[in-house]
Formats: C-alpha cells, structure tokens, sequence
C-alpha cells in the first residue's frame, strides 16, 4: 500500500528529532484523543472531463497545540504489513467494538491506532478505544485485550478528509508545520478514524492525525 510507504519515507525526514527513532523499538503505550469534529463538507464535483483534486491539508496558520487529557480505554497490540495496513487497522476496530459489546462496555469517541514502532516492512500498532468510564473489577476482558490509560500531553490535530489513499498531503503539511514551528515531536503517531470509510478509496474517510510534541 503506497500511502503508507510514504508515511514512512516522510517521517524520518521531517518530524524532527523524536520521530527519527520509530525504528528503535516500542515507545509509548498510548495516547489522549479530542471528541473527533464534524466532518468538513465535501468539495463541489468537478466538471466533466476533469479529474477531482485530492484533499486540502489543512493550513499551517490553523493549528495549534493542546493538552489532552487521560482517559480509560481497552486496547489490544498488532503489527502488520505495510501494503495490509488499513485492512488490518479498520479490522482491529471491528474486533474492539465487538470486545465492547461482549463486555458491556460503553466507548467514547472514534477508536484510533497507535504507530508504536516501524521498519520497512510494517509497523507495530496498539488499537484503542476509549471508554465513558474505567471498567469495575468485575469485568474480564477476552484474551488479547487490556485496559489502560491513554497518556496525556500537549498536541497537535491535523483534520484529513478525503480517501485513506491520499493522506500523504495531511502528512506533509504536518511535516511542514513542525518544522516552521521548529517543534520536537514525540516517538510515535497517532490517527483517529473519526469515519474509518468503506475501503481505502472512500472519499468520505475522515481521519485525523495527533502528534504529540515534546
């Protein structure tokens, strides 16, 4: 899957010091996510003949950082392919909205993956979705999965609207505005599937991207 071999090529190059050591090895257990927003309207179809443009990344005037706070959240861990990479993210949602309902347990907001860890041919994930509240002890959880707390901290949001194939322009800007910011971020990446999309051509995928900054 070419996006994500993108996302690779890029990072290493432009999210500044902390980001350069993804290949380390794990890094950090989790993170806090905003209320996903309201997906932006889609652009005007193009004319006849002519082919849609992609996305816009957002502008680099329009973000800014912010303290997430902690929340409770079940969790299980991956890896994958790259070129498998979506079909194993949306499927890891699958499972952990299954894992909510056979627990009872009420979610809070969009699930979203936690790149812990990549090399060249895939990464190392931690799908996550938050809770309204932390389980009593009574609960048990299938084998796989675990509660935890998502970390706080300050970050960054970055909004991609548009098919899961063209987020390299989100990440780009990202890597822009880190690097006009001269900011430090953080040994991992996270994106929130606020509409995880029918497949990785779905113009309708809404997925925001948080980069934790140092």
């Amino acid at each position: 899957m070419r996006i994500l071999n993108d996302r690779l090529r890029l990072l290493p190059r432009s999210f500044s010091a902390g980001l350069r050591s993804l290949r380390a090895g794990a890094l950090c257990a989790a993170m806090a996510v905003a209320p996903a927003v309201a997906q932006a309207p889609a652009p005007a179809p193009a004319p006849s003949g002519e082919t849609a443009p992609a996305a816009a990344a957002p502008a680099a005037g329009e973000q800014r950082i912010e303290e997430i706070a902690s929340r409770p959240a079940i969790l299980f861990e991956g890896e994958s392919a790259w070129e498998d990479g979506y079909s194993t993210l949306t499927g890891a949602f699958q499972k952990l909205k299954a894992e909510l309902e056979r627990a009872q347990l009420v979610g809070a907001g969009a699930p979203v993956a936690v790149f812990v860890a990549t090399d060249d041919l895939g990464f190392r994930y931690q799908a996550m979705a938050p809770l309204s509240q932390a389980p009593g002890e009574a609960v048990r959880l299938s084998s796989g999965f675990k509660v935890g707390q998502t970390p706080a901290g300050r970050a960054v949001k970055f909004e991609h609207r548009g098919s899961y194939e063209e987020i390299d322009a989100t990440y780009e800007a990202i890597t822009a505005w880190l690097d006009e910011k001269n900011l430090d971020a953080r040994d991992f990446f996270v994106e929130e599937f606020a509409n995880p999309g029918r497949g990785p051509d779905d113009g309708d995928t809404a997925v925001d991207v948080y980069v934790f900054v140092k």
